[in-house]
């Protein structure tokens, strides 16, 4: 049976049962332990961080299927974007929040179905600053009749910069790179880069 640390009799330093002065679990001395909770701290605020921004990003793909579907309006952006975004994308490049709900609904207007999947998220923090980096596939079905059964793939990656507001973190740019696609783009998208 394994006995707790002991005080000194004069106070001094935690002892094990052996005599050894006591180790944190992690083996730094028992004094060391408030630079510990220290340096535990700071690594979780950065494990927070990356969850908020995991989740920020969430939120926007989640919103480019659902944006006709739910009540996605220019302050529901607000929450994911600083006011004067830059975002770029294949289709265009639009400057600020204000308008965005709109133009991405129009968007997914074109297409019957859409369906958005990212993973291998890379995030590198700078105290109030972070660059974001989200691969994703995206499948976009044609309205009936319109097109081949066939959706138009893409899989490309984002590159995303955001900032810590009084809200909480918010992107100030995000923009899209198409790394390959397949299947019969629109008319309507001649001259994007795909």
């Amino acid at each position: 049976m394994t006995r707790a640390p002991t005080r000194s009799p004069a106070g001094g330093p935690r002892r094990s049962p052996a005599g050894e002065p006591a180790r944190h679990p992690a083996g730094a001395p028992a004094r060391d332990l408030a630079a510990e909770v220290d340096r535990l701290s700071v690594r979780l605020l950065a494990v927070t961080d990356r969850l908020e921004l995991r989740e920020l990003f969430e939120r926007y793909v989640i919103a480019l299927d659902t944006v006709c579907e739910r009540d996605h309006d220019d302050d529901w952006f607000r929450t994911v974007f600083t006011e004067d975004v830059r975002l770029d994308f294949p289709i265009g490049t639009r400057r600020g929040v204000a308008g965005f709900a709109g133009f991405l609904r129009e968007a997914r207007g074109w297409w019957e179905r859409t369906h958005h999947i990212s993973a291998t998220t890379g995030i590198t923090l700078d105290g109030d600053r972070a660059t974001v980096r989200v691969h994703q596939l995206a499948a976009h079905v044609h309205r009936d009749g319109a097109h081949p059964a066939a959706p138009f793939d893409v899989g490309g990656y984002y590159d995303a910069r955001a900032v810590r507001t009084p809200a909480g973190w918010r992107f100030d740019r995000l923009a899209f790179r198409v790394v390959w696609s397949r299947g019969q783009r629109l008319a309507s998208m001649a001259g994007a880069e795909f």
